[in-house]
């Protein structure tokens, strides 16, 4: 297939990348700088100069397609809401170059969209459309797709991790140096789920490979690591001591992460298992945390 991918030098769509080609797929990658054109055409994708600011681009790169994974994402959280926002309006543009078709659409979402009740494992039978996290807004735009026909189906992303970055655990690490203390909230008996990069990688080429629409896939390798190994793997990494930070003071701590740092959010992904026959087999985010290289992260 021909296959355009947005985010293609992103963290997630530069290891998306490989995965297709290997794959037989061609690749359209979007980017919207010199240096992103010639990684990808390095690489034997297919450059498609388009940016999220400007939807009108994203679908002209569609159309080119016979399918699309949508992978980008503004990932300052400082405007986390706007940025859900903005992805909306991406999805309706992607999905507007597909009306008419059975041509699939992947988009993205974070597994806690698939949680019913808070602590217990997200499911991908479940799409709480109420739920508080502003990532609701790509699901909601893949659900007027799909009712208008769109074959639009939705990756969830845990904390996505190799050795160089982990989701919103790598910003953990600046805070862990500018406070000198790497933290957790009482007791850090609340869990993230993980999955490792390739692993991931992996899974987004199964899913626009089965097309299924309306299909929902959790990307989790581990359904959930207590924040308190993580907290306590990023103090040996970084040599620093790790402390229990009290809940009514996490937001002095952590800044904008403190809406994240004490949510109990596990996600199963036995559905997504037996559905596209995905085993994952990365190492997991504990020892990728483990061998990373804090000083070279530093620099």
């Amino acid at each position: 297939m021909r296959i355009f991918l947005t985010g293609a030098t992103g963290f997630i769509g530069s290891a998306i990348v490989p995965e297709l080609l290997k794959a037989g797929h061609h690749v359209i990658g979007m980017t919207r700088s010199d240096a992103g054109a010639r990684t990808l055409e390095e690489a034997g994708v297919e450059v498609h100069r388009a940016t999220l600011e400007e939807p009108e681009s994203l679908r002209r790169g569609a159309e080119k397609a016979d399918a699309v994974i949508h992978a980008a994402f503004d990932h300052d959280f400082s405007r986390f809401v706007e940025n859900c926002q903005k992805d909306s309006r991406a999805i309706h543009a992607l999905g507007e170059a597909f009306k008419g078709s059975d041509r699939p659409l992947i988009i993205t979402s974070g597994t806690g969209l698939g949680n019913a009740e808070l602590g217990k494992p997200a499911s991908e039978d479940i799409c709480n459309t109420a739920h508080p996290n502003p990532r609701v807004a790509s699901e909601l735009a893949g659900n007027l797709l799909l009712e208008a026909g769109v074959n639009v189906s939705v990756v969830r992303l845990p904390q996505v991790h190799d050795t160089f970055k982990q989701g919103l655990i790598t910003p953990l690490v600046a805070i862990a140096r500018e406070k000198g203390v790497s933290a957790y909230v009482g007791e850090g008996r609340n869990r993230f789920p993980a999955g490792h990069l390739l692993d991931v990688a992996l899974l987004y080429r199964l899913a626009v490979e089965r097309a299924e629409p309306g299909a929902r896939y959790n990307a989790v390798g581990e359904e959930g690591v207590e924040t308190r190994a993580i907290a306590e793997a990023l103090g040996r990494g970084l040599k620093l001591p790790t402390v229990s930070i009290e809940p009514e003071k996490a937001a002095e701590h952590f800044g904008w992460m403190a809406m994240f740092a004490g949510l109990d959010f596990p996600a199963s992904s036995a559905k997504t298992r037996q559905v596209l026959g995905w085993l994952p087999k990365g190492p997991g985010l504990i020892a990728d945390l483990d061998a990373m290289n804090y000083d070279n992260l530093a620099a």
